[in-house]
């Protein structure tokens, strides 16, 4: 293995382990600051050693290790009490077949679950709820703070910002690392679906690299989900998050084509579609429906993806009652990027005349001023127009919006289509 394949290979670790090695480090030394600096030595250290000594058999297990080494000798040099010091000792004497299975077991008791107590720290009251969600991604996701502007459309001076004043402030107030109960647990319940769903969406389609999916993420965030679930039983909206990214998860297969490259959803193969995703994502769906009559905006897009999902064929969407469904969910949740999604349903109801008028109203919008699904949405519609000169002109403009090497591909050769 060539030194730029080891560098991939630790790349692809990092992403797939940090936000468990996170989780870990923060049960133990219970300071998110330190546990993510930590992590971070260790991939230091994996850079270091990996490409002389070849990648471990288990190499988040190293991780862990070695971070839990670092954190043993960084409380020592703090002169904390010996019986801290025999604790995390203790730890490291796990075998790596144990620290593998570790996250099996936790699933049997959701409040044990280290990630899940990570996403509550980081959702506490003490920070603003902007911050919350930036901090969350940081330290579950793996996402960079590109990636974070990104999904949030806002400057990445600013979520940096976030991220930094959020950590010091959960050190200051000294939070404590456990998952709230009752009245609490409620309160911060929007934040951690609002989170979830972000981490699942990075995952889902990749703002950055060269992957159009991490299907790490959309696992990690599925499984929160589920067990959100099982703690919040009467929770609709827990309920119509897990529908939703139930249902989005069951298409991973037909998203992507042999050479990794994107496959649209009017285009994908629905033999391809996990029909066992399906059936729990409509029965999530179910429970939601059943536990309130008004449904929120998780319960609305779940049910925009059951109309996909209960499809046979793109012909046989039901795009009235999607169109309708995007219509009630921006009366409760209004955003540009949902109007862009209803123009999408209207112009297959109508004709993409209908889609393009409405679509043409967003341009001036202006926290749609980067967002790259806008030309692609524009010009895909006046491809459909027969205005190829004009189609081409916003695809090539949405590829240059574009961070993720697959959908900036699948831009430029639609823009190509065009001049032939």
């Amino acid at each position: 293995m060539t030194a730029t394949d080891i560098h991939r290979t630790i790349d692809a670790v990092w992403r797939i382990e940090s936000a468990r090695l996170i989780a870990g480090l923060t049960r133990m030394v219970r300071d998110v600051g330190l546990a993510e600096e930590l992590a971070q030595d260790a991939l230091v250290a994996a850079l270091e050693r990996w490409p002389e000594t070849g990648v471990p058999d288990n190499p988040g297990a190293w991780l862990m290790a070695t971070a839990k080494h670092r954190a043993i000798d960084r409380l020592r040099r703090s002169k904390l009490q010996q019986r801290k010091h025999e604790e995390l000792a203790y730890e490291l004497e796990f075998d790596q077949a144990q620290a593998g299975d570790a996250h099996l077991d936790q699933l049997d008791d959701p409040i044990g679950d280290d990630l899940l107590r990570l996403v509550f720290v980081a959702c506490h009251p003490v920070l603003s709820t902007e911050a919350q969600v930036a901090l969350t991604l940081r330290l579950l996701g793996g996402l960079t703070t590109e990636e974070i502007a990104r999904a949030f459309l806002v400057p990445e001076p600013t979520i940096a910002q976030r991220i930094v004043r959020a950590k010091r402030t959960l050190a200051a107030k000294q939070v404590p690392f456990e998952v709230p109960r009752g009245e609490e647990l409620r309160e911060r319940l929007a934040s951690v679906l609002s989170v979830i769903y972000l981490i699942f969406n990075e995952g889902y389609s990749a703002t950055a690299g060269d992957d159009w999916m991490r299907p790490g993420l959309c696992e990690d965030a599925l499984r929160l989900g589920r067990i959100l679930a099982e703690l919040m039983p009467q929770e609709p909206e827990v309920h119509g998050l897990v529908a939703l990214m139930e249902i989005q998860a069951s298409r991973a297969a037909a998203r992507v084509g042999p050479d990794g490259e994107p496959i649209l959803l009017l285009e994908q193969n629905r033999g391809l579609w996990d029909p066992l995703l399906i059936r729990r994502g409509l029965a999530a769906l179910e429970r939601a429906e059943r536990l309130s009559a008004q449904r929120g905006p998780y319960t609305l897009q779940a049910a925009i993806a059951a109309c996909h999902a209960r499809a046979a064929s793109a012909e046989d969407t039901d795009w009235a009652r999607i169109a309708g469904l995007y219509g009630a969910l921006a009366q409760i949740s209004p955003s540009p990027v949902i109007e862009l999604n209803r123009a999408v349903a209207l112009a297959m109801l109508f004709g993409p005349e209908a889609g393009l008028t409405l679509v043409d109203a967003l341009t001036g919008d202006p926290a749609l001023k980067g967002y790259h699904l806008l030309p692609s949405v524009r010009g895909d519609l006046l491809h459909k127009l027969g205005r190829l000169d004009e189609a081409r002109t916003e695809f090539e403009r949405a590829a240059d919006m574009a961070r993720n090497a697959r959908e900036r591909e699948l831009l430029l050769k639609r823009a190509q289509a065009c001049g032939a």
